[in-house]
């Protein structure tokens, strides 16, 4: 746990001690429930919620002060508190100043798709040879962004850190406090067009990242897509690319198929390189590319790379597999747009299964004036692969049914339900053991809830 010390703090984020200072400070914590002995608290005030309202809890839990910009709380706590003027831009200013204390190579992430899977895989190979930080979970806002640098410990010899951004103008502030030396754009596709409008607009903000890098930085950018150009230009550093073009420096020629077995051809050596990877789709093999090009830039060699890469776990409701009550479950729930339900549709289709294979899909959040055509045209792609039945929850899975019906689909194979619990009952009529079912669709959609119901159903038939 990294220990600060509070005459610093002060330093780095302004304010004034009251009841006096900690004679030091061990991490760093926004969540009052996570808080451990010895951090310090910050009472971050958001657009639906008060840190202010949790510093007792704080405080119970043993943080040794908090930082505080309501100056009515003085008098209600012994403990030491700082009293700044914006507690979320006091976070930052700390994190940008202990960034700029220690030597850390800090590599960003950033992308429509694959950022925290991307994430996680160059973290897991460079963890085989460095001291590697990385972002805590998915925190990739201008909240988590901060409180995940803030728990690098300085000894760390590479920091990996996700940058996630949905509306125009978030991505400079969250370059400004990490300073980051590399960087990688894994895909631009039509995500939060609610906000962004235009996938032109997408790439122009997830630029701004690549023209943030320093002049000796280094930028690794995906080949295939019609923004490679333009983002490779963005950059005055050195760049490397990647994909299935010929022209990447690391193509990828798509492995041996059913093995998930993946071949890379590194253009600069001429030297091919093959491992396999533990879950199964091209998106997550494309993924992996990233973790190669990172990984010999940094110096290792093909086998400490093969080692981690064929060891790696996604994170919870990333494409996690379980059998229950005989029927195979892949949770792919954690979130959802055009692109990627696309490839789990093609990933789930492929993967080698004897029984029948079910979908239960909901609705693919902040598309703005395009969710219509879009969930039209994913019901669509549905019916592109054979399918036992769909399974479609809420509004916006009404269109992904309209839009299967539209295509082909057998209307005695589309369930339509309001709810989760509805979907759950379907589930439990209609599942066997020895068939497959996948779930995705949004954050916000919560599709998970269905599984968890129909899973106490099952067991208690």
């Amino acid at each position: 746990m990294v220990e600060f010390d509070p005459c610093r703090l002060t330093e780095w984020c302004g304010g004034t001690w009251h009841n006096a200072m900690p004679p030091v400070v061990r991490g760093v914590s926004i969540d009052s429930r996570a808080v451990r002995p010895g951090n310090i608290f910050v009472a971050i005030r958001g657009p639906n919620f008060d840190g202010h309202d949790f510093v007792s809890g704080a405080v119970k839990q043993g943080a040794c002060a908090a930082i505080i910009s309501r100056r009515d709380l003085l008098g209600q706590f012994a403990c030491p508190l700082l009293l700044v003027e914006d507690t979320t831009a006091a976070l930052q200013r700390m994190a940008a100043a202990y960034r700029r204390s220690i030597s850390t190579r800090t590599i960003a992430v950033t992308g429509s798709v694959g950022k925290t899977t991307v994430k996680e895989m160059i973290a897991d190979v460079l963890s085989v040879r460095l001291a590697t930080a990385r972002t805590i979970g998915n925190l990739n806002n201008e909240y988590g962004l901060p409180l995940s640098i803030l728990n690098m410990e300085p000894r760390s010899r590479a920091g990996v850190f996700e940058l996630g951004v949905s509306h125009p103008g978030e991505m400079k502030p969250l370059c400004d406090v990490l300073m980051p030396d590399w960087a990688v754009v894994t895909f631009i596709g039509p995500v939060h067009l609610e906000f962004f409008g235009s996938e032109e607009k997408i790439a122009c903000e997830k630029s701004v990242l690549l023209r943030s890098l320093p002049s000796d930085g280094l930028a690794f950018v995906g080949h295939d897509g019609p923004w490679h150009d333009f983002l490779r230009s963005s950059a005055s550093c050195s760049s490397i690319s990647v994909g299935r073009h010929d022209n990447a420096d690391y193509v990828w020629d798509g492995g041996k198929n059913g093995e998930n077995m993946v071949r890379v051809l590194e253009k600069k050596t001429g030297e091919r390189f093959e491992y396999k990877m533990p879950l199964p789709g091209e998106h997550m093999a494309y993924n992996s590319l990233f973790a190669v090009a990172v990984a010999r830039a940094h110096g290792f060699d093909w086998s400490e790379i093969r080692g981690a890469l064929e060891k790696f776990q996604a994170r919870p409701m990333r494409w996690e597999s379980k059998t229950i009550c005989g029927v195979c479950v892949i949770n792919d729930a954690y979130n959802a747009n055009p692109i990627s339900m696309a490839a789990a549709l093609r990933t789930f289709s492929g993967m080698p299964h004897q029984g029948r294979k079910w979908l239960v899909l909901a609705g693919m959040r902040e598309l703005g004036a395009s969710s219509e055509k879009a969930h039209e045209e994913l019901g669509a792609c549905v019916t592109q692969f054979a399918w036992a039945g769909l399974v479609t929850v809420g509004p916006l899975g009404k269109i992904i049914a309209r839009g299967a019906a539209a295509g082909g689909m057998a209307e005695r194979n589309i369930f339509q339900c309001e709810n989760h619990e509805e979907a759950a009952g379907v589930l439990v009529r209609k599942l066997k053991p020895g068939d497959a079912v996948l779930f995705k669709a949004s954050r916000g959609e919560k599709i998970e809830k269905a599984l968890e119901i129909w899973e106490k159903k099952c067991f208690i038939t």
